[in-house]
């Protein structure tokens, strides 16, 4: 009788820790899994979403932890296991189980699972995450957040590429090595990235027009990067403060556009951003190829005679065409170190955040 009272006990403490009854599902909607993006919910709690650097994060008791998601295209993840990136993962087709970590020492283990591939190369449906023992408590959250808004340099296009004559591949895509992570990891912030190669705020790459259709002032408004519906309702998280860095696309080839109409979409994209966000700081930055949109900036916060509305800018050799430079002529990690150097003091100035003594990565 007591050998089976025992085993009885042995049985109840391994069903309640996961162990030997299968893998645990949690449902990504739980509130063990905490996510970090615009995101559409979908039946069994579903999320769904395509913009870069969307990460989701857990904590659990195990060994092994796995993701079950869809995609529409072929994703790419960076996955980071207690603060320290373990490798990549990818997403494509139909409903499968991605293998996070596996042959973890048995204990207490935070994941970290961001997209480092931008909205083109599909939308990502995340089911729910299995693991081998049970979610536990997730800490507080980040208390500063920071929004980008960009292109290319802020979806981290080519961020690991060799050289300026290889082509872009997605596989080279990571934002997380981009200036906007960068900043976001030196502040201990939070953030969000509404970002999409090739797009301006007036006018986007090679368009022989002199306002494309759409641009980043659209985009800004959407809950999918490459859908315009439905919209996003900014409902939830205000940001501490919104960093916007466009305009290399907008003169990127023969077509230039004018002040008055550069200035004007640059106008309506604020505008949203005070009716999503009410007063909360923005900082432009202008890029450092062309400084014909320093001038135009320059002009448009004279105009606005908003106090809340800051302008910095990455002048012209902040990098170089060798040691700083990825894939297809697109800044590597070191050249987006240097990026996020110049901002970093003015974000500090404008929210009061304090710079400390911590390197820049």
């Amino acid at each position: 009788m007591k050998k089976l009272i025992f085993a009885l006990l042995l049985f109840a403490c391994g069903a309640a820790s996961g162990r030997g009854s299968g893998p645990v599902f949690t449902p990504a909607d739980s509130p063990e899994i905490r996510f970090t993006g615009r995101a559409a919910k979908g039946p069994g709690g579903a999320l769904s979403f395509d913009w870069s650097g969307s990460h989701f994060t857990f904590r659990f008791e195990g060994t092994r932890c796995a993701m079950r998601a869809a995609d529409t295209g072929r994703n790419y993840y960076n996955v980071f296991v207690d603060g320290r990136h373990t490798g990549v993962a990818a997403t494509s087709g139909a409903d499968s189980t991605v293998v996070l970590a596996e042959g973890l020492e048995r204990g207490p283990h935070t994941i970290l699972v961001q997209k480092r591939t931008e909205g083109e190369q599909g939308r990502t449906t995340l089911r729910g995450v299995e693991t081998d023992g049970a979610l536990l408590p997730l800490p507080a959250p980040r208390t500063r957040h920071i929004e980008f808004i960009g292109d290319s340099h802020t979806c981290g296009y080519g961020t690991e590429g060799k050289s300026v004559q290889e082509p872009f591949t997605p596989e080279t895509e990571n934002c997380d090595l981009a200036w906007g992570c960068v900043i976001a990891r030196y502040f201990d912030a939070e953030y969000t990235l509404i970002a999409h190669s090739g797009q301006g705020i007036v006018r986007n790459w090679g368009d022989e027009k002199e306002v494309s259709d759409c641009t980043m002032r659209e985009r800004m408004l959407r809950t999918f990067d490459m859908d315009p519906a439905p919209r996003w309702d900014f409902r939830g998280c205000t940001p501490d403060i919104v960093v916007i860095k466009l305009g290399s696309n907008d003169f990127s080839t023969d077509v230039t556009p004018s002040e008055q109409a550069f200035n004007a979409s640059y106008a309506q994209a604020l505008d949203q951003l005070r009716a999503a966000y009410g007063q909360v700081p923005v900082l432009c930055v202008a890029p450092s190829d062309n400084l014909v949109i320093l001038r135009y900036l320059e002009n448009f916060l004279r105009e606005r005679q908003d106090a809340h509305l800051h302008l910095t800018a990455m002048l012209p050799g902040i990098t170089d065409w060798d040691r700083d430079m990825g894939a297809n002529y697109h800044p590597n990690h070191r050249g987006h170190r240097k990026m996020a150097m110049a901002v970093i003091p003015y974000i500090a100035t404008i929210t009061g955040w304090e710079m400390l003594d911590r390197n820049v990565e």
